[in-house]
């Protein structure tokens, strides 16, 4: 792989992160490769900007995460390209996206510019509400009922099929997103290669299980207010009886892998 334009991104309000953040920067430098860093970061000789969204515009051959999940979810969002990514954990709980830890990092560098390693495609989805589109999430959006007060009455639209239950919410889960809170509900652990969606229901009252679909539109309305989750990160909001329609994003997140592993999430939560 041809590294030209490289963005390294650290864990938000972490010291840890940034100062590893700065050293995998000093690294790419001294291979002569043009590297953006993120604020508060900054290394002399790199490109410093100070927001994410600041790097849509930025021609970027690969991006480098360190910290957790969470850094990982949040950089994909703004990766509007299918720009690769190789997760650093730095920091993270379990880490179950990461490739590496920070001393790995050396030895990778080698390995991507030598072309030994390979891309692993994973699917995103998008929800859409009242004709806005909202961020994309790789791993679930998550509705839930506004009012604790009252159990909403959900239907939940597929193909030609339609399910109707009461229950507190809903998560709709990618293959990466089924080792995160769909499968904390009960979910299946599913390959991350697979063409699919969970639809997991939060709370339902007749015991409603999990239901794996084609990655096609779902779409879901509530008798009540709901919040609209993407990644447990960003939240929007739908009025009672509106339609929230969620599909398969137009472009994949794309992970850089340096040994191939089937079912390496799972392999991360200890099974």
């Amino acid at each position: 792989m041809d590294l030209n334009n490289v963005a390294v991104v650290s864990k938000f309000g972490s010291k840890e992160a940034e100062d590893a953040a700065r050293k995998v920067a000093k690294k790419l430098l001294a291979k002569k490769v043009s590297v953006y860093t993120v604020s508060p970061v900054g290394v002399e000789g790199t490109k410093k900007v100070n927001e994410l969204e600041d790097l849509k515009t930025a021609k970027l051959d690969l991006t480098i995460t360190l910290g957790g999940d969470g850094t990982t979810l949040r950089t994909f969002r703004y990766l509007e390209n299918e720009v690769p990514n190789l997760a650093i954990n730095v920091g993270g709980n379990r880490g179950i996206l990461s490739e590496i830890t920070l001393p790995q990092i050396d030895t990778a560098i080698d390995q991507i510019i030598s072309g030994n390693m390979f891309l692993d495609r994973r699917t995103r989805v998008v929800a859409s509400c009242a004709g806005e589109d909202f961020p994309p999430a790789l791993n679930e959006i998550f509705l839930n009922r506004q009012n604790l007060t009252k159990t909403s009455l959900f239907e939940i639209r597929f193909q030609n099929d339609t399910v109707t239950q009461r229950m507190d919410g809903v998560i709709v889960a990618t293959p990466s997103g089924s080792t995160g809170h769909s499968y904390s509900l009960g979910g299946p652990i599913l390959h991350e290669s697979l063409d699919v969606l969970i639809i997991t229901p939060v709370a339902p009252v007749n015991k409603l299980p999990s239901i794996v679909v084609p990655d096609e539109k779902i779409e879901i309305i509530s008798n009540h207010d709901s919040n609209i989750i993407m990644d447990a990160q960003v939240i929007k909001t739908a009025r009672f009886d509106d339609v929230i329609t969620i599909r398969k994003y137009k472009k994949q997140a794309v992970f850089v892998r340096l040994k191939k592993q089937g079912l390496r999430q799972m392999s991360k939560l200890g099974f």
